[in-house]
């Protein structure tokens, strides 16, 4: 068996960080890496790249929203052709800045409300990977099982490598809990361990309500900007590999 571990990266802006890049991509076989939307700018950009080219970690678009403020996380109106427009010029600038490292762009996935929207709107789904297709139809989409966005991603041939997100509560739809209810985010190290443990093993998780839901995964996300993160990460790999799964760049599953 082989898992991927992938975390977004490179979300700060100036000589602002909102993770340790490094220490995560010591843990990570891909990454991630914000394209200056929603977090992250030219020279971050460039940085996460070569770190990851240095750390034999693949490279990825991490597209969202253009709300700095607030992260990506809230709710913005745009109609489907900015979206469009939005999606192909992150992808064109972190694809420029990744060749020029001698690097190259293997995946792409969407981040907070734009990713959430993705799951579960069918319209908005399709217009965002169908900008994925039209950019580069050999890029993998790196997203959550059984949402909107896996169904236009198979729909327009690409291929789909399904991510969990390891310190994030599902409901019995599959889909991840809002950040605002209790409970929505998972802290303690041991349960994740756990987590991992079950989900490789039967392929069953826990559901916030105490339910069971079938998922398929083939990588597990990190989340660079919570607290602990290093340490969430180091407990992920020690899952993983317990489980006797091989950590694989996403390109290589």
């Amino acid at each position: 068996m082989k898992i991927d571990i992938n975390s977004d990266l490179g979300e700060g802006f100036g000589i602002y960080s909102a993770a340790d890049d490094a220490g995560i991509l010591a843990l990570v076989s891909s990454a991630n890496i914000a394209c200056g939307f929603h977090a992250g700018d030219p020279v971050i950009m460039d940085r996460t790249v070569r770190l990851a080219l240095e750390r034999g970690a693949d490279v990825g678009a991490h597209i969202g929203y253009a709300d700095r403020q607030g992260f990506g996380r809230r709710p913005m109106s745009i109609d489907v052709r900015e979206l469009e427009m939005m999606t192909l010029y992150q992808l064109g600038a972190l694809r420029a800045i990744a060749e020029a490292a001698g690097h190259r762009l293997t995946h792409a996935n969407f981040h907070g409300a734009l990713g959430n929207l993705s799951f579960v709107d069918a319209e908005v789904a399709e217009v965002l990977l169908r900008a994925v297709r039209i950019f580069d139809r050999d890029l993998i989409f790196l997203g959550v099982p059984g949402t909107e966005a896996e169904k236009a991603a198979e729909r327009h041939g690409l291929r789909v490598v399904r991510s969990f997100l390891a310190d994030r509560a599902y409901d019995r739809q599959g889909l991840l809990v809002s950040r605002s209810v209790p409970g929505s985010v998972v802290k303690d190290p041991s349960r994740i361990h756990d987590r991992i443990t079950r989900l490789l093993g039967d392929g069953t998780l826990e559901t916030i309500d105490g339910g069971v839901l079938r998922m398929s995964v083939d990588s597990i996300l990190v989340h660079s900007d919570t607290p602990g993160a290093v340490q969430l990460g180091e407990t992920i790999r020690s899952a993983i590999l317990a489980a006797g799964a091989q950590i694989t760049p996403l390109s290589r599953l």
